[in-house]
């Protein structure tokens, strides 16, 4: 059983690494999606090597995820789902980040949710943060971003 405890995520990491490649491959125009593009492909280099390295036994590291961290993970998985599926192109990638990183922030944050200090704090991260995304992807590296509603 340990022994597919590290096959089956890195193989699914792997096929999502394909289809993240695939679709950034076959989408138009090129210029915009040159970035996703070069991410994608060290995505699956990495995510293939990892697998290749769990189907021959080699990665022997950790005891794999048990149930606990399941539970654990899965509001957090539930909320990127909803952003990668749905909030990202309905809201526009800035707004839907900024909501994704707020509520993904409150949840796993180990600070007391009853204090107004801890929620002022985790408001100036989130805002800080998508700062620097904003400069990251619009200003220094020029990429296309999803775009609807607000920005």
């Amino acid at each position: 059983m340990s022994r597919f405890q590290h096959i089956i995520p890195s193989g699914l990491i792997f096929a999502v690494g394909c289809w993240i490649a695939f679709v950034s491959f076959t989408q138009q125009p090129a210029e915009a999606f040159l970035f996703p593009r070069l991410i994608a492909s060290v995505f699956v280099v990495l995510s293939g090597w990892t697998f290749g390295k769990a189907l021959l036994g080699k990665s022997r590291v950790g005891v794999g995820i048990n149930r606990h961290m399941i539970l654990n993970l899965t509001p957090g998985l539930f909320i990127a789902g909803i952003y990668v599926f749905w909030a990202a192109k309905f809201f526009g990638f800035y707004t839907a980040s900024t909501a994704a990183f707020f509520i993904l922030f409150s949840l796993y944050d180990p600070s007391p949710h009853s204090e107004v200090k801890t929620w002022v704090r985790r408001a100036i991260t989130t805002a800080v943060f998508m700062l620097v995304m904003y400069g990251l992807f619009s200003l220094l590296l020029k990429v296309y971003t999803p775009r609807e509603i607000l920005f």
